[in-house]
């Protein structure tokens, strides 16, 4: 009995603290109203974003017709534009080759020119006249030989300049025909390529020499140079072999291959001398086979006899034979400087070369 009684109170007062928190009836009508109003609402706010969106969808996606009708128009109008675009750049290439056509025939004179040499270019390129072409060629004929020059300093002294200027001609006049002064470019910057391209043309088409052997002599002319300035002597075999990377026996070979294939002039002049500074020709270091030493000294004791016996002439017939033979005076001038008739000098001359002669014969 005690025990339940603690039950029983706990259980009332639960139902009191139920009671308290349960609402009233009216309050819960009232907020049964306000749901049920707020449903009808959200109804009516979602029926019209449905039918916004249905508006929507029917006026972006336009039917498969309309865009099969829509796309073919594009394809024509686009079809239409390229075939305009096309004609008009058409159009526009042939003015533009025509307009350079037509400038190409008006220019003849070169730019940077005088009154006089533009109009020996407006009769060549204008007219083709013969004589302008002529002058023209005159008036540039320096230009030839200022390349030429200047191709000159590589090349063995065998190659005359006066060849270099006749080749270097071929490429100035080729230079005339093919110039067009409708291009802006000055003459001498497109003449002189030309005339140098004619010069080496010339000389490879005359060369018999392969480039290799050519090749190898300049090489071999370098090494000699540079060890002839390091040393400040003629360099020996030995070190000219080191300085090109081979042996003596290869030195040799290719030097001999080198001299079969060399031209030289017989009066091209060479250095001779302990210090080579005496200049003499080639022709005259070539030792003379016809004379054997017994005939030079033979001369030399000739012209000796030959001396002796004219010191022993009179001072007056000394005088006549070294005018007349080693001045060369004639026999009128010899008597105006002596003061006599040309028969007197003749005269002694005379007795002169017979003295000379019973002497020399005495000697024989």
């Amino acid at each position: 009995m005690s025990a339940t009684k603690p039950i029983r109170t706990a259980t009332a007062k639960v139902a009191k603290v139920v009671k308290i928190q349960e609402p009233s009836k009216s309050s819960a009508s009232a907020s049964a109203k306000k749901a049920s109003s707020a449903r009808d609402l959200g109804k009516k706010i979602t029926t019209k974003t449905t039918s916004v969106k249905k508006a929507v969808t029917v006026k972006a996606v336009p039917s498969k017709r309309a865009v099969a009708r829509g796309g073919a128009k594009a394809a024509h109008a686009a079809k239409g534009r390229s075939s305009k675009a096309s004609a008009t750049s058409k159009a526009s290439a042939t003015s533009k080759a025509s307009g350079k056509k037509g400038s190409a025939s008006v220019v003849t004179i070169p730019p940077q020119v005088d009154d006089e040499l533009g109009r020996l270019w407006d009769g060549f390129k204008g007219s083709r006249s013969p004589d302008a072409r002529e002058r023209l060629i005159l008036h540039y004929a320096p230009l030839v030989k200022y390349v030429a020059s200047r191709v000159a300093v590589g090349l063995p002294a065998s190659v005359e300049q006066a060849d270099l200027v006749s080749y270097g001609m071929f490429g100035l006049i080729d230079a005339l025909a093919k110039f067009e002064p409708g291009r802006g470019n000055k003459f001498e910057t497109y003449a002189i390529p030309r005339i140098k391209g004619a010069i080496i043309d010339e000389l490879r088409a005359m060369d018999w020499v392969p480039r290799s052997v050519r090749f190898k002599a300049r090489e071999i002319e370098k090494a000699h140079a540079d060890l002839e300035s390091m040393l400040k002597r003629q360099p020996t075999e030995t070190e000219l072999a080191g300085r090109l990377g081979m042996t003596r026996r290869e030195l040799h070979d290719v030097v001999t291959q080198i001299s079969f294939v060399s031209v030289l002039a017989l009066d091209e002049m060479v250095s001779v001398g302990a210090d080579r500074g005496e200049q003499v020709s080639l022709l005259d270091t070539l030792a003379d086979r016809t004379l054997d030493p017994t005939s030079g000294m033979e001369g030399q004791e000739t012209r000796g006899l030959l001396a002796a016996a004219i010191n022993s002439l009179s001072e007056r017939e000394k005088i006549v034979v070294t005018l007349y033979y080693f001045e060369g005076l004639t026999l009128a001038e010899i008597g105006e400087i002596l003061g006599v008739t040309e028969s007197r000098v003749c005269q002694i001359h005379t007795k002169a070369v017979g003295g000379l002669r019973g002497q020399l014969s005495e000697f024989d």
